[in-house]
Order: C-alpha cells, then structure tokens, then sequence
C-alpha cells in the first residue's frame, strides 16, 4: 500500500492561521464599510420622498429620525449581518415599517414614492467596492 507524507511550509501554515483569524475580526469593518455607504443614499432618498405632495406635509420627521445601521450580529449560522433600517416604533404606536411600506408602495389615495428600491439599486456596487477594499486592506495586513 501506498502512503504519501505532505508536509507544508511552516510559514505558509502561520500566514493561514492568522488569515483565518483576521477574516473573523475584519468581518465587523468590511460590513461597516458597506453600510456607511448605504445608509447616507437611503437618508438622502428618504428625505427627497418625504413630502412630494400638492398639499402641506404633515410629516413629522419621526421616520427619518428613526433610520439607523444596527451593529454587526452574528446569527446562529455563523453569518455576519447588518441591517439599515428603522428602529422604534413611534410616539403614536404605530410602526416605522408600516409607515415606510405605505412610503415606498403607496395605498389606494396615495401615490407611492419608493426610496428603498432605488437606493438598493444605487448602492449595490458602491456598497460591494467598498466592502471588496477594506477586505483587501485588511488581507494586505497578513503576510504570506
């Protein structure tokens, strides 16, 4: 029988080790990263859609006070994640969701004024370049 003994550098076997290590640790930065791109875009659209009306606006501002970016979670798969969104629900009890959805989709005697699907589709390249640098400026950081 055959038997083969393949032995890898130690300095290859180090600069995988931390690699690993850093890939944990860069996980929050690089998701940061993304998200300081996204979330300034969904402000910005947020505000343009608030008050595209004939009439007076009657907002109050609660909804924009309310967006904000979550810290990094890791969930029970081992995922990182970060969510921009809002957060609360308001002075009157109702939530910032329904009030967004209403927003983005409109309802019967409301015409819609979407601001989360044109942010996604501004901010999906950005976002990733973004990402794709800080990941790389943090893998330059290991040695090989």
């Amino acid at each position: 029988m055959a038997k083969a003994h393949i032995a890898l550098p130690n300095t290859f076997i180090d600069a995988l080790d931390a690699a690993s290590t850093l890939l944990d640790t860069a996980a929050d930065e690089v998701l940061n990263a993304g998200a300081a791109v996204v979330e300034p875009r969904l402000r910005s659209n947020l505000s343009a859609a608030i008050g595209q009306t004939s009439a007076p606006s009657r907002s109050t501002g609660q909804l924009l006070a309310a967006l904000g970016t979550t810290t990094v979670k890791v969930n029970s798969n081992g995922e990182h994640n970060v969510k921009i969104g809002f957060g609360e629900n308001r002075r009157d009890g109702r939530s910032h969701a329904l009030i967004a959805n209403v927003l983005e989709h409109g309802r019967s005697n409301q015409p819609a004024r979407p601001f989360l699907a044109p942010t996604r589709s501004q901010t999906r390249r950005p976002a990733t370049e973004a990402m794709k640098q800080t990941l790389a400026a943090r893998m330059n950081q290991v040695a090989p």
